[in-house]
Parts: structure tokens; C-alpha cells; sequence
């Protein structure tokens, strides 16, 4: 359908539904947009300099959201990451996978089957989970070092959900359950990464995930010392650690022989740790050596211990010494269709919202972090389909759910892997050890296991020096640290996972809300290196040198800072306002609903208090006052404010407002209107600055923003914008700057008494340039615009080159580039009535 008839159906249905279709334009449908404001700069140079900035429409809008084909190619190319490299695989990286994965497989085994336990489910369980995290996962991975299978806070809670689930369905197998929750679970974290929304991690930072992991492993240790020391009193280690403690404490007197296994295990685990990083200093030409026997004391410790176990109890299997991990079934038992059912759901649907967030959080705080050391980037949405389709077929094989584990995913790092193929190899010596060692198995002592466990689970608490590490950058994010790790402590891992999400989504909320924008200041600056100035064409001058005074373009920039310091600059500098009436307020986070009023609120006060009323008689007798500006008591005079300014001109820089919502608009709208009537019977100028999204520009041209204001009385005073201009194509030369700058002092010392100049220093007419682009002002005058084409025209920097055209549309002529253009154009309107003498640069 042609473009003019689509306009004509819309227009009018908008006619038949009663839609103002022309409510933006403040000097009527039939005005011209390029002409609105009188500038003869549009009229007299429309076919050189004229641009029209378009409109976005809805149908922009839907056009962006929907994808070509080429990105559904892409994203689905982006579904299968190992594509980009298996291609190349050759024999260097495969040694670099085989020594990685037998390692990391000779550590996943002892840790699976004890992870098991902290889910209550038998060992096994935990050898089919690590053997299928690690099979599956390569096919989808964007990280090399990750290790997916069973993980100690998961599997607590796993455990917690198998015992609750179990005393309301006593029936339902354990497994059953926990194969159904890895389904549910899985099936969440793969939609989520299928839509792309990885970056909801982003919002959970890190002293909450911290607190998650140091809470959880306090718990988990707390909870497996009983086991550890073999204590026979009967009392659950699933509550509040604080409790766990306390009985744990109170029967140690029932201790046994298991303290012998276990406590010596644990100690021989932090000694051969200890010993292993002390040969690596005292002998770093075999660090790779004592790494190995590091990473693989697990494994020496398990096989010592059940070596002592089996010489003990070889005869006595059904009376043994201590507590033994019993008999391992052979191969894959379990395998079959998990049964998910309402019923099964029932039992851990309230579980399911922390089980989620643990799956999330742990794996991409892990995969980011090696990710960074490693120098490489993973793709957080493409690692949510990795864990998400691990834990939709792991239960097929009777794997419960499984996310990436931190100790493991250090050791595969450290190993010297090379890509994510190694998980094949780890996932052979898993399947090895479920065929060939079951009979080990059996031998194994249930305390020294917990040993591993507590070992294993204390590299997640975070040691002091990061804490301090949190107080010394941000101590709000320490703080948050602690209530996360007190509120496990004393409650459970569940309650604490929702405790510190809530927080940093409060903490965030309340950053936002709280935002308060500055008024910026303008500053002449100097460049200097060492004791000399740095000039324009990158030599140096004396300080003293004529080229180096006050009035030279070249050697300095005006810069706008904070009024108060509050960046930090030094405060002998003092920043005004750099002329009286005219307020330039940046914001420092983004404009939305949020912290719309708290912004405004702030930009209305400050104004009220440096600025009077235009007009001081507005209020004839005390009735005409409005009820909450009453005015003084009777019998007394009103303030003297006549030194101060009227209002003329706000400038917003947009800098840090990506988008804007029809509240933080309205919002503007109610200032405006405030502000008008404050400044009646003058209009209030609004001009912005760094608008970077083209839809703000849309959102703020709808609510009448973007150009000037017409009166109720008059319509529009003769106003004057200021555009910015540069080359279509190709670079300026130096010879093309020098030639700018040259001409445009000869344009200034011949035009001092401009309109533009009246009432203006001229150390204040900012005359900074970009090095491929010049500020052009024109003030109605056709004189002037003359001379700017005359000058463009016999330039030899600019003949036989490109053309020059405006950077932004000149049907918006109060949305600026930057700062300079917008406080110029307010400037060059500033008003011939009741001038005001300008402030002196700091």
C-alpha cells in the first residue's frame, strides 16, 4: 500500500475515533515544520543544510523486535556453540582435554556419591548425574572450564525437598522425586535461555551471591559433622545451622569410632592441600606436579580410608566397625522415563522458585568469573540451555538436578583444559567407576566421606580479606553480605536465597528511586603537560606565550562540572551558573517512573530558591494567593528577592537516560507548566542535550518538547537556533581545521557587536569545534547567512570536497549534540528585555 494512502486511511480512522493527530505541533496543522520558529537559516538554506530527523513509528518498532532471517539463522547457528570450533580440533587440544578430564573424573567421583547423601538419595544417583552433566554439556557450552553435575547446595536441597516431600507422600520414591524436579527445573532454566534471558542474572550482583554461598556452606558443614564425628543421638542436621550447632555441641559425648575416620580424613585433606602449595613456592619448576597432587588428594585420601576399612571389616560386613557408605548396584539401575505427574509436582512446587535461582546463579557467577580469567566471554542466555538441557535428560539415567560446580570447574581450569570436549573424556571415567569400582564401593567409611564433603564445601565461604575487599569499595554491599549470611544461619538456605535477592532488588530499587540529578557549572580549562600548554596542533607553548592567553580557542575548552563538587573535583575551583536564569541539570541515573519526582522535585526547588518571580505583583490581594504560598504574615513584608534572576532556560543532559516512560513525560509536562506560570508572563525555554535514543526524542516530541513554545498572547517571539554542521563523507584535513579556526576569528573580531554577542563576554562565546564539524548560528539576519555561505564557498578546505550537512533535524532544534550547542542556543534567546549582566567562568 503507497505510503500517502496509509496516511490517509490512518488520518482517518483518528479523525472517526476523535484523535488529535496533530497534537504536537504547537503552531497548528498547517504550519510548516521546517520554518517553525522563523529560522531564515531553514528557509534561505533548505536544499544544502536541511534534515528532517524521521520519526520512529510502531511499525519501527515492531520491525526491530522481530528478527530477519538471517538472525533466526544466526541464533539458531547460536544454539550449537561447539560448531565454531570443532572443525579445528587437533592433537594439542586433545592432550590438554585428556589430562583434564581424567582429573577432573578422579575428583567427580568421590564428590557425586557424597553430594548424594546431601540429597538423600543413595550414592549411585550421583555418579548418573555427574556422568551425564558432563556428557551432555559440551554439546551446548560457551565455556571450557565449567563442570556440570552434582553441587553441594543444590543437593542440600534436593535433600530438604525429598524429606518434606516425603512425609506428605510416603509412597513416592525418593528418586522419583528428585528426577522429577531436575525435569521441571531444566525445562524452566532452557526456556529461559532459549528466549535470551541470561541477563536476568545480571540483576542478583555479587556480595548476594556470595552471601548465598558462604551461608549455605556453613550450613552444609554444620550439618555433616554429626555424620563426620559418628555421633549416635538421634536429632535432624536439616534446620537452622544455629540449631544444628548447638545439638551437634550438646552429643558429642555419643561420638564414636567414626570420629577416627573422619576427623583424621579432614585433617589429611587441608595437610596435603597445605604441603602440595608449599612445595609449589619453594619449587616452581614443578608447580605442575604439586598441582596434580593436589587436585588428586581426594581421591588418595578416599582410596587410603577404604583400604583401612575393607583390612578392618573384610569379615565382619554385616557387623562393621563403623559406618560404611553399603552396597553400589552396578551400571545404570534406575534408568527409565521419569514420572512427572501433578502429584509429584505438588510435593516440590514451593521449592522450585530457589531451586531455579540456584541453577542460575551459581553456574554463570562461575562461568563468568573463569571466563574472565581465561579471556574469553560465555554467552549467559546460551549457558542457561546447556544446564537447562542437562537436567532435561539427566533423569533418564536417574540424575537428579545438577549445576556447575566450583571446586571441580577450578581444577579443570588450573588442568590445563582446552576446550569443552573434555567432558567426554570425564564422562568415560565416570562411567568406568559406575561399572568397574561398585565393589570398592561398599568399603567406603560414611565419615570420611563427610570429611570430603566439609573439605570440598569450604572453598565456598568466603574469606575475610574479600569482605574487607566489599567494605572498602562499597560498604552498603558488605552490609548486604552479612544479612544474607546471618539470615541463613538462622533460618534456611531457602529463606536465604529470597532474603539476599530481595535486598539487592530493594537496594537497586532504592538507587534508582533516590537518584538525584546535578546542576552542572561551566569551566574554561587549559590542557598542560608538565609546565607547558598543550595547543591545538599537539606542540607546546610558554603559559606566558600570546597563543596561550585567555582568548585563544586552541589551548583551551569550556567543560561543565557539578556546582557543589559533589565528582569530587577540587573544590577552589568555583563553578556558577554559567549565566543567572539559566540552569543546566544533568541526571544521574535514568529518567523513568521510579525517581521521576524525586529528580524534579529537586530541579524545582533549586530553581524557586535562586530565581524571583517575573512578575512580583501576580497576586493583587492575599486572596489571589494560592493556599500553600500564603505569603508572609500580616503586618510584614515579603522578602526582597529583586537581585535575584528570572527563570529563562533549563537545559537537560540526557546523557544517562537510555528510555522514557509516560509517567517520567507527564512528570516533565507538570514542571513545565509549573514553571511557565512561575515565569509568566515569559515562557521558559527547555533544551536538551546527548539524547541518544531516538525514541526519547519521539516521547519528548510528543509531549511538546524539541522546540519553542508558542505564547497564548503573541505566538513565538523571534527566536534563533544554533545547528551543527559537518562533511558528508571523507575526513577533514588539518589544513581544512586550521582554515575553520582562522576564519572564524576573522568572523568574530567582525562581528562584536552581533546580536549574539550583545551582553556577552567574549571570552564566553564558546568557540570550541569539533575537528570534523563547526557550530553554526544563525540569528534571523540574512546577512549573516550570507556570509556563512560565502565563507563555505570560497574555503579551500572545503571546495571541491563534499558537501556539508546538519548533524541532527532542524525540525527539532532544541534537542542539542552537546552541552555547548545547547547552552549557545539558549543563550542566543536569552531575551532583549530585561537583560542581565553574565556571570564571570570560574
Amino acid at each position: 500500500m503507497p505510503e500517502d494512502i496509509k496516511t490517509k486511511v490512518g488520518h482517518g480512522v483518528a479523525k472517526a475515533l476523535g484523535i488529535k493527530v496533530a497534537y504536537r505541533d504547537p503552531l497548528g496543522a498547517t504550519s510548516d515544520p521546517v520554518t517553525r520558529g522563523e529560522s531564515t537559516f531553514s528557509v534561505g538554506t533548505v536544499d544544502t543544510y536541511s534534515y528532517l530527523e524521521p520519526e520512529p513509528t510502531s511499525f519501527d518498532w515492531l520491525k526491530e523486535l522481530w528478527p530477519t532471517w538471517g538472525q533466526f539463522g544466526r541464533y539458531v547457528y547460536s544454539l550449537f556453540p561447539f560448531l565454531s570450533w570443532i572443525t579445528r580440533y587437533n592433537l594439542q587440544w586433545f592432550i590438554g582435554d585428556l589430562i583434564a578430564g581424567i582429573t577432573v573424573g578422579a575428583v567427580v567421583v568421590p564428590q557425586g556419591m557424597a553430594y548424594a547423601k546431601l540429597a538423600e538419595l543413595p550414592v549411585q544417583f550421583g555418579l548418573y548425574s555427574s556422568f551425564m552433566g558432563v556428557l551432555i554439556y559440551w554439546f551446548f557450552a560457551t565455556s571450557k572450564d565449567i563442570t556440570i553435575g552434582p553441587v553441594a547446595v543444590m543437593s542440600t536441597l534436593v535433600g530438604e525437598v525429598v524429606i518434606e516431600a516425603q512425609k506428605i507422600e510416603p509412597d513416592i520414591p525418593a528418586h522419583i522425586i528428585a528426577s522429577a524436579m531436575a525435569i521441571i527445573c531444566g525445562g524452566i532454566v532452557c526456556f529461559m535461555g532459549l528466549a535470551r534471558l541470561g541477563f536476568i542474572v545480571d540483576f542478583i550482583p555479587l556480595p548476594a551471591i556470595s552471601a548465598f554461598m558462604t551461608g549455605s556452606a556453613i550450613n552444609i558443614c554444620a550439618g555433616q559433622v554429626k555424620d563426620m564425628l559418628g555421633e549416635s543421638a538421634d536429632f535432624s542436621t536439616r534446620g537452622a545451622t544455629y540449631m544444628v550447632i548447638i545439638n551437634t555441641l550438646k552429643n558429642l559425648p555419643s561420638a564414636g569410632i567414626d570420629a577416627a575416620m573422619g576427623v583424621s580424613a579432614l585433617v589429611m585433606l587441608y595437610l596435603i592441600r597445605s604441603g602440595c602449595n608449599y612445595g609449589a613456592q619453594r619449587f616452581p619448576h614443578r608447580a605442575k606436579i604439586w598441582f596434580f597432587a593436589s587436585t588428586l588428594r581426594t581421591v588418595f585420601v578416599i582410596l587410603f580410608y577404604t583400604m583401612i576399612s575393607a583390612a578392618v571389616n573384610l569379615h565382619r560386613r554385616d557387623y562393621p566397625m563403623f559406618k560404611l557408605l553399603g552396597t553400589v548396584p552396578r551400571g545404570f539401575q534406575n534408568a527409565s522415563v521419569p514420572v512427572v505427574n501433578a502429584k509429584v509436582i505438588k510435593t516440590f512446587a514451593s521449592q522450585l522458585p530457589a531451586s531455579v535461582i540456584v541453577l542460575l546463579i551459581e553456574h554463570i557467577a562461575i562461568s563468568k568469573s573463569f571466563g574472565r580469567v581465561n579471556n574469553y566471554t560465555i554467552d549467559p542466555s546460551q549457558e542457561l540451555v546447556a544446564i537447562g538441557v542437562s537436567n532435561l535428560l539427566g533423569p533418564f539415567l536417574g540424575g537428579y538436578p545438577a549445576t556447575g560446580s566450583f571446586s571441580r570447574t577450578a581444577i579443570k581450569s588450573k588442568a590445563g583444559v582446552r576446550t569443552p570436549l573434555a567432558g567426554i573424556i570425564t564422562a568415560v571415567v565416570v562411567l568406568l567407576a559406575i561399572y568397574a569400582l561398585p565393589a570398592m564401593f561398599f568399603y567406603i567409611p560414611k565419615a570420611s566421606l563427610s570429611g570430603v564433603i566439609i573439605h570440598a564445601v569450604g572453598d565456598l565461604i568466603t574469606p575475610p580479606n574479600t569482605v574487607y575487599q566489599f567494605w572498602r569499595v562499597s560498604p552498603l554491599d558488605a552490609i548486604i553480605f552479612f544479612i544474607g549470611v546471618i539470615v541463613t544461619i538462622f533460618t534456611t538456605i531457602e529463606i536465604g536465597i529470597y532474603c539476599t535477592v530481595s535486598i539487592a532488588a530493594a537496594v537497586l530499587l532504592f538507587r534508582v528511586a533516590k537518584a538525584r540529578g546535578q546542576f552542572l557549572g561551566r569551566v574554561t580549562i587549559h590542557s598542560v603537560v608538565g609546565d607547558h600548554l598543550l595547543q591545538g596542533d599537539g606542540k607546546y607553548g610558554s603559559p606566558n606565550a600570546p597563543n596561550a592567553s585567555a582568548h585563544d580557542d586552541v589551548s583551551q575548552r569550556s567543560i561543565f562540572l557539578p556546582i557543589n563538587h559533589t565528582d569530587g573535583s577540587n573544590p577552589e575551583i568555583e563553578v556558577e551558573q554559567p549565566y543567572p536564569g539559566i540552569f543546566i541539570y544533568r541526571f544521574s541515573e535514568g529518567f523513568n517512573y521510579p525517581n521521576a519526582n524525586h529528580y524534579t522535585d529537586y530541579l524545582v526547588q533549586t530553581i524557586f530558591r535562586q530565581t524571583r518571580r517575573t512578575n512580583p505583583f501576580a497576586y493583587g490581594a492575599p486572596g489571589d494567593r494560592p493556599w500553600n504560598n500564603p505569603g508572609p504574615r500580616k503586618g510584614k513584608s515579603e522578602p526582597d528577592r529583586s537581585h535575584l534572576p528570572t527563570l529563562r532556560a533549563v537545559i537537560l543532559d540526557f546523557s544517562s537516560v537510555n528510555n522514557v516512560d509516560v509517567t517520567s513525560v507527564q512528570n516533565l509536562i507538570d514542571v513545565r507548566n509549573q514553571l511557565d506560570l512561575y515565569a509568566s508572563p515569559q515562557s521558559v525555554q527547555w533544551h536538551f542535550a546527548h539524547i541518544n535514543n531516538r525514541w526519547t526524542k519521539r516521547a519528548l516530541a510528543a509531549a511538546g518538547f524539541g522546540f519553542p513554545t508558542p505564547t497564548s498572547e503573541d505566538g513565538f517571539h523571534r527566536w534563533k537556533p544554533i545547528f551543527s554542521v559537518t562533511e558528508i563523507e571523507g575526513n577533514a584535513s588539518a589544513a581544512a581545521h586550521a582554515e575553520m579556526m582562522t576564519n572564524e576569528h576573522a568572523y568574530q573580531a567582525s562581528h562584536k557587536t552581533a546580536d549574539l554577542e550583545n551582553g556577552l563576554k567574549n571570552e564566553h562565546h564558546t568557540t570550541e569545534r569539533e575537528t570534523y564539524g563547526i557550530e553554526v548560528s544563525s540569528d534571523g539576519s540574512s546577512g549573516q547567512e550570507d556570509k556563512l555561505q560565502r565563507d563555505l564557498k570560497d574555503s579551500k578546505a572545503y571546495r571541491n570536497r563534499r558537501k556539508v550537512a546538519l548533524v541532527q533535524g532542524i525540525n527539532r532544534p532544541f534537542f542539542h549534540i552537546d552541552l555547548t550547542s545547547a547552552l549557545q542556543s539558549a543563550l542566543a534567546n536569552y531575551g532583549e528585555e530585561d537583560p542581565v549582566k553574565p556571570a564571570q567562568d570560574a
